[in-house]
């Protein structure tokens, strides 16, 4: 995926965005609150810097609760009100959590761990290539190394240094 740019945006055209570096994880969420917030059996989203989300367009601010107490804030485009990305409160406002269905070539994005499988519909099967987990994950185990690099200077960054 290095070699791809990964370009995306809203429904009706108003924003769009570039992700700069492939994203650090993607993940399926199969939770029952990410059910409900999609409509769909899960949420998808790529993980990257926010940083290295080059997004054009007018987006709103929406903040919702989240299953971990944290809670969410949604940036959505104002017009079509399109979810184009979220700031999970654990993980703060420097790291977006992209949802793929937004990229224009959504496939080139594919899950790198399948989460909170407990609750997933049972219709949905799951490649045995990728790894699932009933609840989270160590990312120390699961992140390729030079994400976990990008991450570690996130977090220098955020605590500022």
């Amino acid at each position: 995926m290095a070699d791809v740019t990964l370009t995306g945006g809203c429904t009706c055209g108003q924003v769009r965005y570039q992700m700069q570096s492939a994203p650090l994880f993607t993940h399926c969420c199969h939770c029952s609150w990410c059910q409900r917030e999609s409509g769909s059996a899960f949420a998808l989203n790529a993980l990257i810097e926010r940083d290295r989300l080059e997004v054009s367009g007018d987006l709103e601010a929406q903040s919702l609760p989240s299953a971990s107490g944290a809670g969410q804030e949604l940036h959505r485009c104002r017009q079509c009100k399109v979810t184009v990305f979220s700031h999970y409160g654990g993980a703060g406002p420097r790291m977006a959590f992209l949802r793929v269905g937004t990229l224009d070539t959504p496939g080139t994005c594919p899950p790198d761990v399948h989460i909170y499988t407990s609750t997933k519909l049972p219709w949905v099967l799951l490649d045995p290539k990728i790894p699932a987990f009933e609840g989270y994950y160590q990312p120390k185990l699961q992140w390729p190394a030079a994400a976990q690099e990008r991450f570690r200077a996130l977090k220098a960054a955020a605590a500022g240094g």
